[in-house]
């Protein structure tokens, strides 16, 4: 059964790093506020925690609701080092396919490293684990209801008369 979790990890994260990629910067990119970066981050960095909100949905759905709020974190965090290691991997298969030349790809290794260290690296992270984060407190707030679970009352209990 924990296989089949991370196999299903891995390919659900893989089709929304390539969704967010490649769907969302697209929209964002049509939509008519050219010339203003920062707003067009903004807006991209919203529109994929919305689809990684959807994504750790579709994940969630057949999964037990136990400690549903720790497996969701866990599966933002293996999201974003399948984005890391996606782009890792393109970024090297992209030297080779352009160059064909094994020389020029071990002098761009070097350039992976700053990569990571990069505030829109953090930001990948974020999108990542953060929504999977709420939609995975989310579910297990509407658990404990379900399960008629006690939230905070603010009634004191009940006392007996004598």
């Amino acid at each position: 059964m924990m296989t089949k979790n991370i196999e299903r990890t891995i390919l659900i994260a893989f089709l929304g790093n390539y969704l967010i990629n490649n769907i969302v910067a697209a929209i964002v990119a049509l939509l008519p506020i050219r010339g203003n970066a920062m707003a067009q981050y903004v807006l991209y960095f919203a529109v994929a925690s919305i689809a990684v909100g959807i994504f750790t949905w579709w994940y969630l759905k057949p999964l037990s609701k136990n400690d549903v709020l720790k497996t969701s974190l866990i599966f933002g965090a293996m999201a974003f080092l399948i984005a890391v290691v996606t782009a890792f991997v393109s970024g090297i298969s992209g030297v080779l396919t352009q160059t064909g030349s094994l020389s020029q790809l071990i002098t761009v290794l070097p350039n992976f490293w700053p990569f990571l260290w990069n505030w829109s690296t953090l930001a990948l992270l974020g999108y990542w684990v953060i929504p999977a984060g709420l939609v995975g407190y989310w579910y297990q707030m509407n658990a404990k209801k379900a399960m008629g679970m006690p939230m905070a009352s603010h009634t004191p209990p009940a006392t007996s008369a004598m």
